[in-house]
């Protein structure tokens, strides 16, 4: 699949700026601020995921097979799923009296964070970033943009 410049400028973007949204529409009257800070946060999030992991595991993945729709997704999925590890373990280094150091294994506190139906947010936010680069890198020929081999 070849990089689209399209999809890495607008795709990591869609799912933060729902959340935050989502989430400000709940608030009262720093609304606006609320909503650049949870932006502000979820791109950083969504852009490191797709730069760092989500283009190299692609490229890498385009080299084995053909990519079609349903793998881009599918990757998106996979790391979405996998970017709760990490993300569990920055908010248990926290999770101390005053966020200092843990004060309960990290075993214990994944199992108990990973319960929460919340967290289901990491695996659909990969697929539909995966899917929307997907869609906008295929979109303006109208078919599926082959590999160059």
């Amino acid at each position: 699949m070849r990089f689209t410049w399209t999809g890495l400028i607008l795709a990591p973007l869609l799912v933060p700026a729902v959340f935050s949204v989502l989430l400000t529409s709940l608030q009262g009257n720093w609304s606006v601020l609320m909503f650049l800070i949870v932006l502000a946060a979820g791109c950083v999030v969504s852009y490191g995921v797709t730069i760092v992991l989500f283009l190299p595991c692609l490229f890498l993945l385009s080299l084995w097979r053909p990519m079609t729709g349903f793998t881009v997704c599918l990757l998106g999925l996979v790391l979405g799923a996998a970017i709760f590890v990490p993300m569990t373990w920055l908010d248990w280094t926290s999770s101390g009296t005053d966020s200092g150091p843990p004060t309960e294994s990290f075993f214990a506190f994944f199992v108990r964070w990973a319960a929460d139906p919340f967290n289901a947010i990491f695996p659909l936010a990969g697929l539909i970033t995966a899917g929307l680069y997907w869609w906008l890198g295929t979109w303006r020929r109208g078919r599926s943009i082959p590999t160059q081999q």
